[in-house]
C-alpha cells in the first residue's frame, strides 16, 4: 500500500512538473511577441538592394514603437484594427521596413517621397518637387556583382536630401537596360502614402515600378525602423568594424 501511495505522489508531481513547463514554455512565447511586436524585433537582409549601407547577411535590430503600430506589427498580420496607433510621422531618408503592396512580402528601402511630393528620375539624378538632389561622386564600387549587371562596374555618389540627410548611392554605370529607370516619369506620391528607393539604385525593386510589389506605400504598412547593425555573416565585413554600428 505505501508503495502504491508513493507511486501516485510520484506520477502526481510529474504530472505538476509537466503542468509547469508547458506554462512556462507558453509564457516565453507570449513575452517573445509581445516583445517583438511592441519593442524590437531582428531582421537579416536578404538582397543587395541597399548596398552600400546594408550588405545581404546583416542582421539588425529594428524599433516596432518608431512610427507606431499597425496590423502589420503583429505575427500574420492580423487585421486587429485598420489604422495606425500611437502613429508618428516618418522623415525623409529613413530607411524603413514595411509590408509590400501586393504579394505580403517584407521589404527594407529608404523614405525619399512624402504624401503630395514630386519625385523624379532624369538622367541618374533624383528630383524632388522640380529640384534636383545634390549627388558628389565618390568613386567606383568595388563588389560589381551587386550593380545590376555583373560585367558592370558601379559609381558611388553622396546624395543629399533637402532635410541634410546624406548616404551613399550606387549607380550601374550602364544605359543598356531599360527595365532600371534612370529617368523616369513624375510620380505624384498620394495622401497618405510613402515613396520608397533603394541605396542601390540600379538594383533595386521599389517605388519606381507601380505595377510590381511596392508602389506607393501607404502608412499603414510601415512596420519597423532599423535602428543597429548587430552583426553579419561574412567574417571580412566583421574585420571591417560592421558590426555593433548605428544604421544611418
Amino acid at each position: 500500500m505505501k508503495s502504491l501511495s508513493m507511486q501516485k505522489a510520484a506520477m502526481k508531481l510529474k504530472s505538476i512538473n509537466y503542468y509547469e513547463y508547458v506554462k512556462s514554455f507558453i509564457f516565453a512565447i507570449v513575452l517573445a511577441v509581445l516583445f517583438r511586436s511592441f519593442l524590437i524585433e531582428p531582421y537579416s537582409i536578404p538582397s543587395g538592394s541597399m548596398h552600400p549601407t546594408l550588405l545581404e547577411g546583416d542582421y539588425i535590430f529594428s524599433t516596432k514603437y518608431s512610427y507606431g503600430y499597425s496590423r502589420y506589427s503583429f505575427p500574420f498580420g492580423l487585421n486587429i484594427f485598420s489604422d495606425r496607433l500611437f502613429k508618428s510621422q516618418p522623415e525623409r531618408g529613413d530607411i524603413i521596413i514595411f509590408r509590400g503592396t501586393r504579394g505580403g512580402l517584407t521589404y527594407i528601402k529608404r523614405l525619399i517621397g512624402l504624401p503630395g511630393d514630386k519625385i523624379q528620375l532624369i538622367n541618374k539624378v533624383l528630383y524632388i518637387n522640380g529640384k534636383a538632389i545634390p549627388q558628389v561622386y565618390k568613386g567606383t564600387y568595388d563588389n560589381y556583382t551587386m550593380c545590376a549587371y555583373e560585367a558592370t562596374a558601379c559609381n558611388m555618389y553622396m546624395e543629399t536630401l533637402p532635410n541634410g540627410v546624406s548616404y551613399t548611392i550606387l549607380q550601374a554605370n550602364t544605359d543598356d537596360k531599360p527595365e532600371y529607370t534612370d529617368t523616369t516619369m513624375v510620380y505624384e506620391v498620394p495622401p497618405q502614402h510613402y515613396f520608397f528607393m533603394g541605396d542601390n539604385r540600379s538594383n533595386s525593386i521599389d517605388s519606381r515600378f507601380l505595377k510590381r510589389e511596392i508602389a506607393y506605400v501607404p502608412e499603414v504598412n510601415l512596420i519597423a525602423r532599423p535602428k543597429y547593425l548587430v552583426l553579419t555573416t561574412d567574417f571580412n565585413r566583421l574585420a571591417q568594424g560592421r558590426f555593433f554600428k548605428e544604421i544611418q
